[in-house]
């Protein structure tokens, strides 16, 4: 059975109240964030990506050398214990109910085992965002409510899938992580060309994909930091292969989640049973959603780059949290290499983002990525 609804926090005012609200899919300060979205994220923003273009030119024409930011990554600002708290905040003062909140970092489960040493914070799921090479391309899948004795063994073992992919044995881990009744594995942001490879062969992956492995993914997700017409791509997906959609924010910087489940569900693990046995599922978008995409993301950029006194690592200004592996292997800080003195592709880019923060740029951004697009399923 498929009982997912999918609701619009700005036109679905009559939607019924529900006990619990559910944060799937967001970041902490745990996730490497690769670098080379930079130029794809703002290829078509006015000014900035050309702006950008100019100084990679520039870069090589000084080093003779391509700027490389497949070896640079950033990590999110949040701490886990202030990620949660954000989440939870939003949950209870906008829609009035209780909070569940997965934290699911890249590869890593590392928010969610600190988390869990913490009375108030102990139910608290244990989850990962676990990278999945395949065909020449890679997915990401949720793994929501791993048990707690058994999480490192289990993130070991995914981690050395990661590192060396045997496909064979993929089906036998996918069904292994099944077979424990109160863990949620979701493919997230499925219709994300993340790899570019191309919409058809990419499409082509993920029909491949789910032929093989449907039987053990219990959810596609509808991301809130990916544009609607690419969800509307999911929601027909879903159809297609009689799977339940679910949320995931996919939050990274300081914005919550645009996007959460609600339940009458009180823990986790009933949430999850609702999903895995019945395909019960019901999402909301939030009104962040609304804003236009390309605006939300220059506004998580512009959030990442601000100075955070409240770091828990001491990480405060932007180069103490963005860092490259150089061709030797040793990876350093952006502060550790350059000092004060980045490169001009860097300090331009940061000068640029900066822009962001007048409140006359950002309006006339607003109008100039403004998109008109018909929320409709």
């Amino acid at each position: 059975m498929n009982q997912s609804r999918v609701h619009f926090s700005w036109r679905d005012g009559n939607r019924p109240r529900f006990r619990t609200g559910v944060s799937l899919h967001s970041h902490t300060m745990h996730s490497k964030e690769t670098m080379d979205f930079v130029s794809r994220a703002t290829a078509r923003v006015p000014w900035l990506g050309a702006a950008i273009r100019r100084q990679e030119a520039l870069y090589h024409q000084n080093t003779g050398c391509q700027l490389n930011l497949a070896h640079a990554w950033w990590t999110p600002p949040l701490s886990p214990g202030r990620a949660w708290q954000l989440e939870k905040s939003q949950i209870e003062n906008l829609l009035g109910s209780d909070a569940l909140v997965s934290l699911s970092d890249h590869d890593s489960i590392h928010a969610g085992v600190q988390l869990h040493v913490l009375d108030k914070m102990r139910d608290c799921p244990i989850s990962v965002e676990w990278t999945v090479p395949y065909r020449g391309t890679f997915f990401h899948l949720g793994i929501h409510n791993l048990p707690y004795m058994d999480a490192t063994a289990i993130m070991q073992s995914l981690s050395e899938f990661t590192r060396e992919p045997e496909e064979p044995r993929l089906g036998e881990m996918l069904e292994w992580l099944a077979a424990i009744d109160e863990v949620l594995i979701v493919m997230n942001h499925p219709c994300w060309d993340e790899k570019g490879i191309g919409a058809a062969g990419h499409q082509g992956r993920v029909d491949q994909f789910l032929s093989s492995y449907g039987s053990w993914i219990h959810a596609l997700e509808l991301n809130g930091l990916r544009p609607w017409k690419e969800n509307q791509r999911v929601v027909l997906l879903a159809r297609k292969a009689g799977m339940p959609l679910i949320s995931g924010g996919d939050r990274h910087g300081l914005e919550p989640n645009a996007c959460v489940n609600l339940t009458n569900a009180g823990t986790f693990a009933e949430f999850v049973g609702e999903v895995r046995s019945d395909g019960w599922s019901d999402v909301l978008f939030l009104p962040q959603y609304r804003e236009p995409f390309r605006l939300r993301i220059l506004e998580n950029l512009f959030q990442i780059l601000q100075d955070d006194p409240q770091h828990s690592m001491g990480w405060i200004h932007w180069s103490d949290r963005v860092f490259y592996r150089n061709h030797h292997g040793v990876v350093k800080s952006v502060a550790e290499i350059w000092g004060n003195h980045p490169p001009a592709v860097v300090r331009h880019f940061v000068r640029l983002m900066m822009l962001f923060g007048h409140s006359r740029v950002r309006l006339a951004l607003r109008f100039a990525l403004a998109e008109t697009e018909e929320f409709a399923l």
